[in-house]
């Protein structure tokens, strides 16, 4: 089994490492000792130092502190009371991240229906905060820890999703930076969320 994702893999620009962490695993292991995994199949950077998102509106300048922490830590915002899950990247103390705004369920699916019991098991883990309550995340836990912590980490995937299978568009709900092409989903996959971006504004390929 391949080796978790370290925290030096999240040193660099957060719009080419979003975009490579497509097809990677979440895996979060419970105090029981079972295993919860997805394959993550959407994802969006944010890159303070050049995006208009990170100072206006919610992604204000005290949450833009929030991420100006060591590349590859656990971190958590709050959106409309719920918590979404996002990795550090950057060396430390400039502000950027990568949220992970879905998953498709792979190992523990019954566990995740306990966490979060729903009808259909498409809408399980088909948004950022539907995953963190899948996972069983507590982020008064998790954040400030490292990628590569036992209890959550990522695994890389097998192979590159190749350009042709990716759907670049603006991210979703947001005022400013809405022109930007930072996020990054599996073109057709069902666990995508059906949130609609600020502007479709990209087909395949990179930004």
């Amino acid at each position: 089994m391949s080796a978790p994702l370290p925290p030096r893999h999240f040193h660099g620009d957060p719009v080419l490492t979003a975009r490579a962490l497509l097809g990677s695993t979440l895996v979060r292991l419970l105090d029981t000792g079972e295993t919860l995994s997805g394959r993550i199949v959407e994802v969006e950077a944010y890159d303070c130092p050049r995006d208009p998102a990170c100072t206006a509106g919610r992604f204000h300048a005290a949450r833009s502190a929030d991420m100006a922490v060591a590349p590859g830590t656990w971190l958590f915002w709050s959106a409309h009371g719920h918590p979404l899950l996002q990795v550090a990247c950057r060396p430390q103390g400039i502000p950027a991240s990568i949220l992970i705004r879905a998953i498709e369920p792979l190992g523990g699916v019954g566990h995740m229906l306990n966490f979060r019991p729903v009808v259909r098991e498409r809408d399980l883990t088909n948004g950022p905060a539907k995953l963190v309550y899948a996972l069983g995340l507590n982020p008064a836990l998790i954040a400030g820890t490292p990628v590569d912590s036992p209890a959550l980490h990522i695994l890389p995937a097998p192979l590159p999703i190749p350009d042709e299978q990716v759907q670049v568009t603006a991210r979703i709900g947001i005022r400013e930076g809405r022109t930007l092409p930072w996020r990054f989903s599996v073109r057709g996959n069902a666990w995508v969320s059906p949130a609609v971006p600020s502007m479709d504004l990209a087909g395949p390929g990179g930004p």
